[in-house]
């Protein structure tokens, strides 16, 4: 078989719901990042391009079912190119890396573009349809920007709560405080601002042009607010409870936000089709699932299992980058691996960042990559907690510190 390799990857900032890129269709960004990917290869002749997969989690408004095909079409790639559009929910894009490196080990491909986008400001309301024609009954919209809609009533009531309660749920489990959610997501803020002042994102990052005249170009993630302390965000009362036994805030939970990721995954041989290096080596990846209310610590089966598969053990990992859905549901994530915080989202977490849900999966992984790269350790390891209780995983290797 052969080995699947990460070449590059970017991303969009990413903007706050409503905000710089509210204006912005997610079949453009879509489309923009896969320009990129195209811009900077050297050495492609797009007609090499074996298949073109992204993750979108929506999928019910301007994505247009298969977003991934329409980005293709809108970049101006060859139409002999194809193009599918996968839906894990906030693990999209990263399960679209997993596919496409399983379709280049096993030989069918040797050069895969995947991405991920959301527009969880364009995120449409829906009209379900009616059982009988005409009902003299009001009906009612339902939105799609998050979480549970239309749902069967046959699923149990302690599954379907929101995400925010089931947070709530897996902090009393696991007994995490209020003071740690605040410090660790203060933690997020601070690292984040400090690795865009640094240039970490210079490599990782494209801009995106304004689409009216009077726009501007957006460069940098709009959710990061450097002057978060745990002090000020213990200040921030709770959403999805009250009462002291609440704990959940605006400020330990990720935004909602708009934005678009890609990356090259390829054999060997692409290479010499892009004219780039690798960075990284897909050396292990699986997916996990528990009950639908506890699906913040689902990550840890999920990445216990792409380590066996990658024949190596939490001691070797050198970096991680665990989305941040939730503070809680992160440090309940890493309580259980028994890892140190300092290896975490050392550029910064979703909480600062922000979750444009199909985006995020590639957001992690070409961070991971890049992350690897600039300190020249060897291992690590991206992951995801998803909706409906599902974690997702990769292992990564760095290709130059083997």
């Amino acid at each position: 078989m052969q080995q699947a390799y990460l070449y590059d990857a970017v991303r969009t900032p990413f903007g706050k719901i409503g905000g710089a890129l509210a204006g912005h269709r997610p079949d453009d960004l879509a489309a923009l990042v896969v320009k990129a990917m195209v811009e900077r290869a050297p050495g492609l002749d797009p007609e090499a391009i074996d298949e073109v997969v992204f993750g979108n989690a929506n999928g019910a408004g301007e994505e247009n079912r298969n977003v991934a095909r329409m980005a293709t079409l809108l970049a101006g790639l060859p139409t002999s190119i194809p193009g599918t559009t996968v839906n894990r929910l906030c693990g999209s894009s990263l399960d679209a890396a997993i596919a496409a490196s399983r379709q280049i080990e096993v030989g069918e491909a040797d050069l895969m573009l995947v991405g991920g986008v959301e527009s969880m400001s364009r995120a449409p309301w829906v009209l379900p349809k009616t059982e009988r024609p005409f009902p003299m009954s009001n009906l009612e919209l339902a939105n799609t920007t998050l979480g549970w809609r239309l749902v069967n009533p046959q699923m149990p009531a302690g599954w379907t709560v929101s995400l925010g309660e089931a947070t709530e749920q897996l902090r009393e489990k696991h007994n995490i405080s209020r003071e740690a959610q605040d410090q660790f997501s203060a933690r997020s803020h601070q690292l984040a601002a400090k690795a865009w002042d640094e240039g970490k994102y210079g490599t990782l990052v494209v801009p995106v042009p304004p689409n009216t005249k009077k726009g501007v170009e957006f460069t940098r993630d709009e959710t990061v607010r450097p002057d978060s302390t745990a002090e000020t965000l213990a200040g921030l009362r709770t959403v999805f409870r009250t009462g002291g036994n609440a704990t959940v805030t605006a400020g330990n939970a990720s935004p909602m936000n708009d934005g678009a990721s890609a990356a090259w995954l390829g054999s060997e041989k692409a290479a010499r089709l892009l004219g780039v290096e690798p960075i990284a080596r897909i050396a292990g990846r699986a997916t996990a699932a528990n009950e639908p209310q506890f699906f913040g610590e689902a990550p840890v089966e999920a990445a216990n299992l792409a380590l066996k598969r990658a024949g190596i053990g939490w001691e070797d990992v050198a970096a991680v980058e665990l989305n941040e859905a939730f503070a809680a549901q992160a440090i309940a994530c890493l309580n259980q691996w028994g890892i140190e915080q300092d290896i975490v989202n050392a550029w910064g977490g979703a909480i600062a960042i922000g979750h444009p849900l199909g985006a995020s999966g590639l957001r992690v992984l070409g961070t991971l990559a890049r992350r690897l790269q600039d300190s020249g350790e060897r291992w690590g390891v991206a992951a995801l907690c998803i909706g409906v209780g599902q974690g997702i995983a990769v292992v990564l290797e760095n290709t130059d510190a083997r």
